[in-house]
């Protein structure tokens, strides 16, 4: 039996060092986008899945339910069905989520939070059946939505290059290093001939490749790759995973955008 293999890098992981402020930040606005994965880049690549990403706002914060649905023919009588649920709930110094990862069948519930308390930032991890993993996380680790803000912030300022630490709820349970590269605009993965239209945003966009390597040890080599085109409002599209062993890509099949909510000041 292969070990289970999880897709939510396909988003999660373009969510670097300074904390959510809605002063500085750049507008990450509310929106529900489905995206159709496939297996590998070439335009003929078996679809595999779908991903439905509803990202929302309340004048707290910010809730994202992501359902990621996958299947795998590995031979003509084998095949791997892979799915994960996340729910989570972030405000600008605490995140709390609940996933299900189910491969075959057979589920496994993981439930954590992240708290910011002064300089520190620490972490709570229970997996269903073990035991509560708690440890300090790296201060300047930001939160997944406020990751994307600071993401299209220094894209914006002109920066070709950096580094981030970004907390990942789905993959790792801990803390990315994320080396960000701008790209040029001729990288963009072109669009697949099977696929429908979709109505982009309008605003600026941005070609990244970005590495991702386990914040708290980063003397290790990169889990994966993943390049993706970046608007300005936090919406991707053309998303490509390469993990060395398969390559998993992404596509903008819809997207609605929700309603901005009007928040006092504070």
């Amino acid at each position: 039996m292969r070990p289970f293999v999880n897709f939510a890098p396909v988003l999660a992981l373009l969510s670097s060092v300074l904390p959510w402020s809605a002063a500085t930040a750049a507008e990450i606005l509310p929106h529900r986008a489905e995206y159709v994965l496939r297996l590998g880049a070439a335009a003929n690549a078996p679809r595999i899945g779908t991903v439905v990403h509803d990202l929302t706002q309340d004048c707290a914060g910010w809730r994202l339910k992501r359902d990621i649905k996958t299947e795998i023919a590995l031979t003509a009588s084998w095949k791997m069905s892979l799915a994960s649920k996340l729910d989570s709930e972030e405000t600008r110094n605490a995140f709390r989520y609940g996933v299900v990862q189910t491969q075959n069948g057979n589920p496994r519930e993981i439930k954590g939070r992240v708290q910011r308390q002064g300089g520190e930032l620490r972490a709570e991890v229970v997996a269903a059946g073990s035991a509560p993993s708690q440890f300090a996380l790296p201060p300047p680790t930001l939160l997944p939505t406020a990751a994307i803000a600071h993401l299209v912030d220094r894209l914006n300022a002109g920066a070709a290059s950096f580094p981030a630490l970004m907390f990942d709820a789905e993959v790792i349970g801990d803390a990315f290093l994320i080396d960000v590269t701008e790209q040029d605009k001729a990288m963009v993965r072109a669009a697949r001939p099977a696929d429908k239209p979709v109505a982009l945003p309008k605003g600026k966009s941005w070609p990244v490749f970005m590495s991702f390597t386990r914040g708290r040890q980063q003397d290790q080599r990169p889990l994966f790759s993943v390049s993706a085109l970046v608007f300005d409002n936090g919406v991707l599209d053309r998303l490509t995973v390469e993990t060395g062993l398969l390559s998993v890509t992404a596509d903008l099949a819809s997207l609605e955008m929700h309603k901005v909510p009007v928040c006092p000041r504070s």
